[in-house]
């Protein structure tokens, strides 16, 4: 089981998962974490600290979904991710996006936190979209 935390800059991460929840239903194997100026940079390693330890547990692993890469939430998750005594595994992945979260879904059953970072990627990049008009003809058949 993969369990998933959503790190961002201001609220982001918490209206996304508010978002995910009214579209989707209930996404239990997701809490959010957010770095404010009222916590600063402490506060938030004290609080991704605490949502790790409860994610962790009965989890095969920990993904962490960061609102971009190189931030706090981010270098926090990695210290975590890159230190092999970190148990269960942790992974991070940059660029969250609300149909990355809802697909969460998809990869929770998983059991190896490389795949379900792997899986979710697949999953998410064809959201990835640019709108643009589609041209058609219409026919002068009746």
């Amino acid at each position: 089981m993969i369990n998933i935390i959503v790190a961002s800059h201001g609220p982001m991460a918490k209206a996304m998962l508010e978002s995910a929840v009214m579209v989707y239903g209930a996404l239990p194997h997701c809490c959010a974490v957010t770095l404010t100026g009222e916590t600063g940079i402490e506060g938030f390693k004290r609080d991704f600290a605490q949502a790790l330890e409860a994610a962790s547990k009965d989890a095969d692993g920990v993904l962490v979904l960061c609102d971009m890469q190189s931030g706090t939430p981010w270098n926090v998750a990695c210290q975590y991710a890159f230190n092999p005594k970190t148990a269960p595994a942790v992974a991070v992945l940059g660029g969250v996006n609300l149909p990355m979260l809802l697909q969460t879904d998809d990869i929770h059953d998983l059991t190896d936190i490389k795949e379900a970072a792997s899986q979710l990627l697949a999953l998410t990049q064809p959201t990835l979209v640019h709108a643009t008009p589609v041209v058609t003809t219409e026919s002068d058949d009746f």
